[in-house]
């Protein structure tokens, strides 16, 4: 009786550790799993904090590089703009001042004469009162100029050579502004039956 006694205790003691080493070990993975959800959130945390910068670094760098792009373009179609305006501009004078010589050599001794006095190179172009004066126009538009080309014709006296007609052709050729002038020039030499085009560009506007 007395070994049955002892035998159901120690039965009941065992279970009872049991037990405990079950709620144990029950307590201890769930502590182990709140855990794991504790290190999985603060890595996402610390993922986000990292995430962020990157992304308002290449926002900023893709905003940078489409501000450039941007004022290239706008650079780009004003340097185009000018360049067309200066080649518009260029060939307007450019045909007026081979239209002058074309009038000069077709009249031949009917031309103006050279003045009876030579003092150097003919200066009436530097003025524009004497130049808007004295200026034809060959042609009455041009088209996408503000206004008609001019040219102005001066006789042009060579103290090496007696003989020969020499004038100072002038031109002006606008674009699309006021702003946008060349101006060219040609010294043509009629010694007899020989004619000489010494062709230059004016460099600065004269006014």
């Amino acid at each position: 009786m007395l070994m049955r006694r002892a035998t159901a205790e120690r039965l009941r003691m065992r279970g009872q550790h049991c037990w405990r080493s079950k709620e144990a070990q029950r307590s201890g993975g769930l502590s182990r799993k709140r855990n794991g959800c504790r290190s999985h959130h603060a890595s996402l945390g610390r993922q986000s904090g990292v995430v962020l910068p990157i992304v308002l670094l290449i926002s900023a760098m893709m905003l940078a590089t489409s501000a450039i792009w941007f004022e290239t373009s706008i650079a780009a179609a004003r340097a185009a703009s000018n360049v067309r305006d200066y080649l518009q501009a260029f060939h307007a004078a450019d045909s007026a001042l081979n239209l002058c010589a074309r009038s000069v050599v077709a009249a031949g001794e009917d031309a103006p004469g050279a003045p009876q006095i030579a003092s150097g190179e003919p200066a009436q172009w530097k003025l524009e009162s004497a130049f808007e004066a004295g200026a034809i126009t060959p042609v009455a538009q041009w088209p996408g100029s503000l206004h008609a080309p001019q040219c102005l014709i001066e006789p042009w006296r060579l103290a090496t050579r007696a003989n020969a007609q020499a004038y100072l052709l002038t031109s002006r050729g606008f674009g699309r502004t006021s702003e946008s002038q060349v101006w060219l020039q040609m010294e043509l030499v009629i010694d007899g039956e020989t004619i000489e085009r010494h062709w230059r560009r004016v460099a600065a506007r004269p006014f």
